[in-house]
């Protein structure tokens, strides 16, 4: 069964520019039942209500409204909820979109109706690579910066062997592409990869196969539930005592909190955002803690960083067509307790600093959500894809 609900910010006042059907509508597709619930789901709703009410409620005169849906990790059912949202309810942008399939469904759906897609939740680089449209922005990580940022630091450690677990659908297997290359130009050596079926409980002949390798690194190209049920796995399995080191591709807070410090201990990952870093990301973590009992995870701050960037568009142009407010959201930095100096590129990718991050012994930790040691920070022009890389054909018409 679908789940769907809607906030509505009430205004006053006429409109004093084009805004189409009298509201700037945000839907939330997310994952609200589901392997990512916790990652994405009711936090992203949240997260984006919190920056319509920060915004001041309404634009140009007329309300923001934020909507959502549950796509059940489904891009079917992802494709049909964004249809009747931009044909019968006028949303004007759809965000979050996990996993990476509904996203790239969601993607097409977008440029063909011409509205805007931004995505935090799927991960896929081909969303601004092959894939890329006029109307979307990958706001948040993507599969090449999670693969370059952790295994080149995992390489430079001599740890340049690895076995890759992969979930077996878009997302997962974008990342072990991009880690395998990863792995080349940094002078590693990917020995085998391993798909198993999206929504695996049991692991076993997997960890059993990458532990037969040798390997010096057993890696997850997989995330949410099925990451952490690995993890737990691999530890059951003895990988870690027989000296094979486990590095999650994609985990985020919410997944550390729930494997607990004692079993995640020393994995390293790689972040778009930790509570803990300023006064400004500790100021509103909190705000979003009293709502909803946990801090903040990279998806849920990115949506409220490009909710904020896209109503900042809107009152700059006077007008919430898609391919204007896309315009001058490439033309503005984004400057937020998310990303400094942010930038919006011609293949949709938002180019912003990331974070080598390293999960804490207990003892190390001085309260519940006090779980990382930042290990580096990487700028984002050496994070994320170079433009001409990714094969993304408006990256080639670009001056």
């Amino acid at each position: 069964m679908i789940l769907a609900g809607s906030l509505g910010l009430a205004a006053c006042g006429a409109a004093r520019a084009q805004v189409s059907d009298g509201v700037v509508k945000f839907g939330v597709l997310t994952d609200m039942s589901s392997l990512y619930a916790d990652a994405t789901g009711r936090g992203s709703v949240v997260a984006a209500q919190m920056a319509a009410r920060d915004f001041g409620g309404t634009v140009l005169g007329r309300p923001i409204e934020v909507v959502f849906a549950d796509n059940q990790n489904k891009a079917d059912v992802g494709s049909a909820i964004a249809r009747r949202w931009f044909d019968v309810e006028k949303v004007d942008v759809i965000l979050d979109a996990p996993p990476s399939s509904v996203a790239l469904a969601v993607q097409q759906i977008a440029k063909e109706k011409n509205r805007i897609l931004i995505v935090s939740g799927g991960g896929t680089s081909d969303l601004t690579g092959k894939a890329c449209t006029e109307t979307t922005a990958h706001w948040n990580y993507d599969t090449y910066a999670l693969a370059h940022v952790s295994t080149a630091a995992a390489v430079r450690r001599g740890l340049d062997t690895w076995s890759i677990v992969t979930a077996d659908y878009a997302f997962g297997q974008a990342l072990e592409r991009d880690a395998a290359a990863e792995l080349d130009r940094s002078g590693g050596k990917l020995i085998r990869a391993i798909r198993a079926p999206f929504g695996t409980s049991d692991f076993s002949s997997f960890l059993l196969q990458a532990q037969a390798t040798g390997s010096k690194v057993v890696a997850f190209a997989n995330a949410g539930g099925d990451m952490m049920n690995a993890v737990k796995q691999a530890h059951e399995f003895g990988l870690t005592e027989g000296g094979q080191s486990l590095v999650t591709l994609l985990m985020n807070i919410a997944d550390v909190h729930a494997l607990g410090l004692k079993t995640a201990q020393g994995l390293i990952t790689t972040e778009g955002f930790y509570w803990d870093r300023d006064e400004e990301t500790r100021a509103f973590s909190k705000r979003f803690h009293a709502e909803m009992k946990m801090m903040p995870t990279m998806h849920h701050a990115g949506i409220y960083s490009a909710v904020l960037h896209h109503l900042k568009a809107v009152a700059a142009t006077g007008t919430d067509e898609a391919r204007a407010v896309m315009a001058k959201m490439r033309e503005t930095p984004v400057n937020d307790m998310y990303a400094r100096n942010g930038t919006l590129r011609v293949d949709g990718r938002m180019v912003h600093d990331m974070y080598l991050m390293q999960v804490k012994k207990p003892e190390e930790s001085t309260g519940e959500w006090d779980v990382y040691h930042q290990l580096a920070t990487v700028p984002g022009d050496e994070a994320f894809r170079p433009l001409d890389q990714g094969g993304c054909p408006l990256a080639k018409a670009a001056p």
